[in-house]
């Protein structure tokens, strides 16, 4: 190796000597050091290449080029190997064989764990470029890592991790709260409270039995919810969210769950599962009461069931660990009134009478989990691009289901079930009619091209339209550039009318040619944050200038299921992508070490980053900032 090294440097030297008469530097180094979302420390090594030269890459045949080598001192410990990009893999005739090298720039990652404290670490790289004409000798430079003021981006996706699971327990704790007022969890309030303060020695004894029962349904649905993770596992969940299988899947439990609620037929477990379960409960004492708890999730199914179902689907769709939060919130509101009211059971005077309310409840859930439904269904087509359920039909899907909802509170019908009607209306019942009507006619407009924000993220996006609808915005340029002008990958994002590009490489090429950074932008057809961001965001006037005039927008789609024409290999899996959106997948996991959407990130014309990247952002003056401060750095 020695030997071979030695006679590369010198022949090459003597080439480039003889020949040029100069001295070549086409690559410079940079570096950083990072944490990643496992807080291991990573070390970033950028090389930035001029144009013409190539790098070759660490991993090459034998007898070839020199690969580039990483030589890390021994007071750090390596945590596998230096990974690096995908790079270029072509037939040398040079050397005549296949081989993997990078242009423009590359970078090179390495996990590591320090065994003492440290303010940097002193490395080295030793490399080989090449151009068309000519090799240089193999190099070697030093190279300095500061751990002064490592990088953090991962801690944004942390906090933004942990906002989105207080949104799902808040809203999972609402859907426990729902569940309570049903047909078959409001009686039973009573009955258990009753149950615990009769049979009780005294009213200590009696508190600290609901309190054990209260626990026990807490227990008993965050297992379920662990569970669901445990059997999908927590990074799996996220990407299941945006397969059209389980998005069918979805829309088809949900459907099943809705037909329920309006008196179609009721979901009941077999009905041994129940008198097993009230043996237990005879037994008393702790297992007892958990045999209790466990008796009430059993025999309320047909009321909570779709509930639960909807939270754990809506849950696995944001991944993670988000069905154990869900039901975490979802057992608490269950389990804080029979606490609260054994506690107090004088509270139970306030309570209102069992009712044909309850069962209006039922029927508003149904019509709620049909519209819901068709949500999964979207995914599915959009991910597909099948073009079945347009944002048209969806939104009059929607005005239906809700006007029918409102007939429904104002007693014009009555389904199967109902067994009395709407003699008079209460105050609480007219206000829900109302918002159901009010509700119809805001979507109207959407109809006809609207962006309808409040439940943008819900319906298809614009573009997403039986015909594309001019959208008429004072900050787009009036000499607009029409299709036939597009560069070559492009395409218009509609409505904003915003240059686009579906795929990294074009998307770069286009951005050095103009000489524009680039707004990098991870994104999926069946991202529900994707679409808030969109209408809700990029929509603003500044923002808007700054897409259409400033950046080079390249949006990569992670769910695209269109078939990848090229036998490319992932480096991720060693495997040929079979869609296009795997290849972006990938490239954000392995460059950026998450696989999560929307996530930005600012590049300049080389493919270097400008900014820190940032995820889901829904406040303009935020997101307009990062773009200006990141641009700035171009």
């Amino acid at each position: 190796m020695k030997i071979r090294l030695l006679l590369f440097r010198v022949c090459f030297l003597l080439i480039s000597l003889n020949s040029f008469g100069q001295i070549h530097n086409p690559v410079t180094w940079s570096t950083s050091v990072a944490k990643s979302n496992k807080g291991e420390l990573v070390l970033i090594t950028t090389a930035t290449i001029q144009k013409g030269w190539h790098l070759y890459s660490q991993h090459l045949p034998k007898n070839g080029p020199i690969p580039t080598t990483f030589h890390y001192p021994n007071t750090i410990q390596l945590v596998g190997e230096t990974n690096e990009e995908e790079g270029i893999e072509v037939d040398d005739p040079n050397f005549g064989m296949r081989l993997k090298y990078f242009s423009d720039s590359a970078v090179f990652k390495q996990k590591i764990e320090l065994t003492k404290n440290i303010d940097s670490l002193k490395a080295s790289v030793e490399f080989m470029v090449c151009n068309d004409e000519m090799c240089l000798p193999p190099n070697e430079v030093q190279l300095v890592y500061s751990f002064s003021n490592i990088e953090s981006s991962e801690i944004i996706k942390s906090t933004e991790t942990q906002k989105s699971y207080w949104t799902l327990f808040a809203l999972s704790f609402l859907a426990g709260l729902t569940a309570l007022v049903t047909p078959c969890v409001f009686p039973m309030i009573p009955m258990t409270v009753s149950f615990f303060t009769k049979q009780s020695k005294n009213r200590a004894l009696g508190i600290k039995n609901a309190l054990i029962y209260g626990v026990s349904i807490v227990i008993i649905y965050v297992l379920l919810g662990t569970a669901v993770v445990a059997v999908f596992g927590s990074s799996a969940l996220n990407q299941l969210s945006t397969s059209v299988v389980f998005n069918l899947v979805f829309f088809a439990i949900l459907i099943v769950f809705a037909f329920a609620f309006l008196g179609a037929y009721e979901l009941v477990l077999p009905s041994s599962w129940g008198t097993k379960l009230d043996e237990k409960a005879d037994k008393g004492g702790f297992v007892g009461i958990f045999f209790m708890a466990l008796a009430l999730a059993v025999v309320s199914f047909s009321c909570t069931g779709p509930i639960v179902g909807t939270a754990l689907v809506q849950s696995a769709s944001q991944g993670g660990i988000g069905p154990v939060v869900s039901m975490l919130g979802f057992s608490l509101a269950i389990a804080l009134p029979f606490t609260l009211f054994a506690i107090f059971p004088g509270w139970l005077n306030s309570l209102p009478k069992s009712g044909g309310w309850l069962n209006t409840v039922k029927v508003t859930l149904g019509f709620l989990e049909l519209a819901l439904a068709f949500k999964f269904l979207s995914n599915a087509d959009l991910v597909l691009q099948a073009h079945w359920l347009e944002r048209e039909l969806f939104i009059a899907i929607w005005m239906v289901l809700f006007l029918l909802l409102g007939l429904y509170l104002l007693g014009k019908f009555r389904l199967s079930h109902d067994y009395q009607p709407v003699e008079q209306l209460t105050v609480f019942r007219l206000l829900l009619a109302t918002t159901s009507f009010v509700f119809v006619l805001y979507l109207l407009p959407g109809l006809f091209g609207a962006p309808v924000k409040l439940v943008g993220a819900f319906v298809p996006p614009l573009d997403y339209s039986e015909k594309i609808i001019s959208t008429n915005f004072s900050n787009i340029n009036d000499n607009k550039s029409s299709s036939v002008n597009l560069p070559k990958g492009a395409h218009f994002f509609e409505p904003y009318h915003i240059v686009t590009f579906k795929d990294y490489e074009q998307g770069l090429a286009y951005a050095k040619k103009v000489n524009k950074p680039i707004l990098l932008d991870f994104t999926g057809y069946a991202c529900v944050n994707c679409r808030k961001m969109e209408q809700n965001v990029w929509s603003d006037p500044k923002v808007l200038s700054i897409l259409q005039n400033e950046v080079v927008l390249i949006s990569l789609h992670v769910d695209d299921r269109q078939a990848f024409d090229e036998q490319e290999i992932s480096p991720l899996t060693g495997k040929a992508y079979r869609y296009k959106g795997q290849k972006w997948a990938h490239f954000q996991e392995l460059r950026y070490k998450t696989n999560s959407q929307p996530y930005y990130v600012l590049l300049n014309s080389r493919g270097e980053d400008l900014s820190k990247p940032i995820g889901y952002t829904p406040h303009v003056s935020t997101y307009l900032k990062w773009l200006k401060e990141g641009i700035a750095n171009n």
